[in-house]
């Protein structure tokens, strides 16, 4: 556990956690925002370099999910595209801020088409590592290691107060997708980690 000017950072193996992620309270409200993060953003979602080659294997079994114009649009541009960052990220529908595989449903709520697909089990797939880590944001840091950071954006708002009405921090609500993608090792060092800062607190 290192302390900077800009805050405490754990480091557990090459992955460093800033201490926004310990201490901040989140848990999605999807009542309230009704998915709009499927459907607004400067850009499609990150990908990483091995989720295309998942998508384009997958997609015969969740496009069907998809709306019409996220169909054409992927077969516009491809199953990705690189955004004004020089960074890979979901293809976008033009003209609007729309992930090509959102899934538009009644009343204007937003699933993402691959997620749904796969808790109905229709393919293995999930939703890319960027969505299901959300509110965190990983950065690829030269020599290999990653740092996690937590990322804030006006739309979640509701779910920065709902975890703080329920006591759930950024951390905790994420265990799930962050024991898949890092182990239970590195969750388990990172609930030890955070009871240290914690503690440093008091």
């Amino acid at each position: 556990m290192n302390k900077r000017d800009f805050g405490v950072i754990l480091q557990i193996g090459d992955v460093l956690v800033s201490e926004e992620v310990i201490t901040a309270w989140f848990a999605c409200d999807y009542p309230a925002c009704k998915g709009v993060c499927c459907i607004e953003g400067d850009s499609g979602a990150p990908l990483d370099e091995d989720e295309p080659e998942a998508l384009e294997r997958d997609y015969g079994a969740f496009s069907p999910l998809m709306s019409e114009r996220g169909r054409r649009t992927v077969s516009e541009k491809g199953f990705f595209e690189i955004d004004i960052q020089n960074d890979m990220v979901t293809p976008v529908v033009p003209l609007t801020k729309e992930c090509a595989y959102a899934c538009i449903e009644e009343g204007g709520n937003c699933l993402c088409a691959i997620e749904k697909c796969h808790l109905q089990g229709g393919c293995a797939l999930r939703k890319p590592r960027s969505c299901s880590l959300y509110p965190i944001r990983v950065t690829h840091l030269t020599g290999g290691g990653q740092a996690l950071n937590l990322h804030h954006w006006s739309i979640c708002k509701s779910a920065f107060e709902r975890g703080e009405r329920e006591g759930i921090r950024v951390w905790q609500f994420l265990r799930g997708p962050l024991t898949q993608y890092y182990g239970a090792d590195f969750y388990d060092a990172l609930c030890a980690g955070a009871a240290q800062v914690f503690d440093a607190m008091e």
